[in-house]
């Protein structure tokens, strides 16, 4: 039997990376959130934010949506973030709230709402095929 089985089940080197990205994306939605959240001038601030006002509600929205396949879902996950950051700014505007700081963390609240229910979907389903087996 060879050593090298990586090609024959699919996972080459492509999937060693693709966590690699994923905690990259991660800490540049991370350091755009703080540097708008400090207010901080920098020239990365504004591609940072962007990149975290667009990722946080996809990767929500994508992680709801496993069942879809990975095209279908990457244009929900994209136009989802486009929604959910034009309904907060529209709230935010007919409120008379509007602050790029409240905008971040009103994105990051929903989508850490829309993980935490996907999460606690998938506890009780697992709990509930538990006591069924």
């Amino acid at each position: 039997m060879p050593a090298d089985t990586g090609h024959q089940t699919g996972q080459g080197a492509e999937k060693d990376l693709l966590p690699l990205f994923a905690g990259a994306a991660v800490a540049v939605g991370a350091v755009g959130a703080v540097l708008a959240l400090v207010d901080l001038s920098s020239p990365l601030r504004g591609p940072f934010t962007l990149f975290f006002l667009l990722a946080a509600p996809g990767a929500a929205i994508g992680a709801a949506l496993r069942a879809l396949t990975p095209w279908g879902r990457a244009v929900v996950c994209v136009s989802g973030a486009l929604a959910v950051n034009l309904l907060v700014a529209q709230g935010m505007l007919a409120l008379h709230m509007w602050s790029v700081r409240g905008g971040v963390v009103a994105v990051a609240a929903l989508s850490s709402l829309v993980l935490l229910l996907t999460a606690g979907r998938r506890l009780r389903r697992r709990a509930a095929q538990r006591r069924s087996s």
